[in-house]
């Protein structure tokens, strides 16, 4: 069952989550601020991170490794947590570069 949030902005009616994050900006660097341990990766079964990435920029490809891709990260940190094999080890991008909520 797929959910749809809502939010009420003042004047603007609603606006559905997606919408929202249409709206931020991304600078993005050429070096990855999210790093896999594909061997951790390899021998997990639930594969958390692919469910709990809100910007949904967890993979498997065609070898069945784990890829992310870091350019429209929403820097949450929820793929840190979601892992409980301690295979993402991420930080925040670089100065100048990451993502700029426009709506807060």
């Amino acid at each position: 069952m797929i959910r749809t949030l809502w939010f009420f902005l003042p004047g603007e009616g609603k606006m559905k989550i997606t919408e929202k994050l249409a709206i931020d900006a991304f600078k993005n660097d050429k070096e990855t601020h999210i790093l896999l341990d594909q061997k951790v990766c390899h021998t997990c079964k639930e594969r958390f991170c692919i469910y709990a990435c809100p910007a949904n920029l967890y993979s498997l490809n065609e070898k069945e490794e784990m890829v992310v891709e870091f350019a429209g990260c929403l820097e949450c940190g929820t793929c840190m947590i979601a892992c409980i094999y301690g295979s993402v080890q991420w930080k925040y991008p670089r100065s100048e570069f990451g993502v700029q909520y426009r709506f807060g």
